[in-house]
């Protein structure tokens, strides 16, 4: 995934979140469903390495991940997909199991991780690079990319704009989307608007391909968006959709989930 916005409001143990994973078109990639192995875990699965970008399990827990963009695609012996999984299936809490991983931090690639325990009400995020240090995550709108959460980025500072607009529309006191507000949150996501040149970060790339990559929905003839996710939990009841798009740009499929969890 590279690009998500949410909006958390913990007194409420209410979260919005909008998120886009870029991928090869090329990597396998299974869509969004109870898992079969860990039936208690939702999620779309890469099916190259075995594990997510996001996904959400049974007792209201959630995991985010996105890589860091660097000029030199690092590698690590492990894959960063299994942090989402890993997550959903532990009995640690978010911030033990966030300083676990961090002490593991050098087996795999650059990473950002998102987790949360809406059960326990909260949200924490951290890293494995400089200026990623684990932390919860106190009320706010924020947004993460391929760098540090809130680096300013023109296509997150839209998408946490576009998140706002949307809050002061259509939130309800519900966690499920309505029509109307589903539509009108993967429009944002949908967006394919580049930023200019000159306001393009540095991060070590080719500056087509960073042009390329400013967009909040990126395609190309061989990477793209390949998922677009809406979550919302609000107290004990959580909602999730995820949409396929193609090659094309076209969509495949939409998956949902919806449940109540123990707050407890």
């Amino acid at each position: 995934m590279c690009i998500l916005a949410f909006s958390w409001q913990p007194k409420q143990q209410r979260l919005h979140l909008f998120a886009n994973r870029d991928e090869f078109y090329a990597r396998p990639t299974a869509s969004a469903q109870w898992w079969p192995d860990l039936p208690h875990i939702w999620a779309g699965r890469d099916l190259q390495a075995g594990g997510t970008w996001l996904g959400v399990s049974k007792s209201g827990r959630f995991a985010a991940l996105t890589n860091v963009r660097e000029g030199s695609a690092g590698s690590g012996p492990r894959s960063r997909g299994e942090l989402v999984s890993g997550f959903l299936s532990t009995s640690l809490n978010s911030e033990q199991y966030l300083q676990q991983v961090l002490a593991e931090g050098e087996q795999y690639a650059g990473f950002n991780l998102l987790l949360g325990d809406m059960a326990q009400g909260e949200l924490w995020y951290g890293g494995n690079w400089f200026g990623a240090n684990a932390q919860p995550l106190t009320g706010g709108i924020y947004g993460l990319s391929n760098a540090t959460l809130d680096t300013p980025w023109p296509k997150v500072e839209r998408l946490k704009q576009g998140l706002a607009a949307w809050l002061a529309e259509h939130q309800t006191p519900e966690a499920s989307f309505t029509a109307q507000s589903e539509v009108a949150a993967l429009a944002l996501l949908s967006d394919s608007q580049l930023a200019d040149i000159e306001q393009l970060p540095a991060t070590g790339v080719d500056i087509t391909l960073e042009h390329l990559l400013s967009a909040i929905f990126i395609h190309s003839p061989t990477y793209g968006t390949r998922a677009q996710t809406l979550l919302s939990i609000e107290a004990a009841h959580l909602h999730i959709v995820e949409q396929g798009r193609g090659s094309q740009g076209e969509l495949l499929e939409r998956r949902q989930a919806d449940f109540y969890f123990s707050s407890q």
